[in-house]
């Protein structure tokens, strides 16, 4: 078993990483949401449709706050794809979160991945599901 995430899904699949023990791949990943959050803490619109809105609450930001781990207790266990052209979050927090994982650090990219096909051997390779050439 191993879990995956992207930005603050991959805050998600490390906190369950932390929990279970298990392997994890984050991509871009959130490191601290409580704090980067905050700041939409009322009423809200729905990014993909404007005429949808919704309210963040302040007490998602400490849920958020509660479930994130102190550190990461094996970074062997981690694989991370940070892009430098993020355009949300910060690729030196990222890297510095989980240093000693491994990492594939990309100079350019943005934060949704797009080019993420060509990081995918990288993922596959960390989880162990691709065939072995001899």
């Amino acid at each position: 078993m191993a879990v995956l995430g992207s930005s603050l899904g991959g805050f998600y699949a490390t906190v369950a990483a932390e929990a279970l023990g298990c392997p994890a791949v984050v991509l871009n990943p959130a490191v601290d949401p409580a704090r980067d959050l905050a700041h939409y803490i009322g009423e809200q619109t729905a990014y993909h449709d404007p005429a949808q809105h919704f309210e963040f609450k302040a007490e998602y930001v400490d849920e958020l706050r509660a479930l994130t781990p102190p550190h990461i207790t094996d970074a062997e266990r981690y694989a991370a794809v940070i892009a430098k052209g993020d355009e949300l979050l910060d690729w030196r927090e990222m890297s510095q979160r989980y240093a000693g994982a491994h990492m594939l650090l990309l100079d350019g990219s943005d934060h949704a991945l797009s080019d993420f096909a060509q990081q995918m051997p990288f993922v596959l390779d960390f989880l162990r599901l691709r065939p072995h050439t001899v």
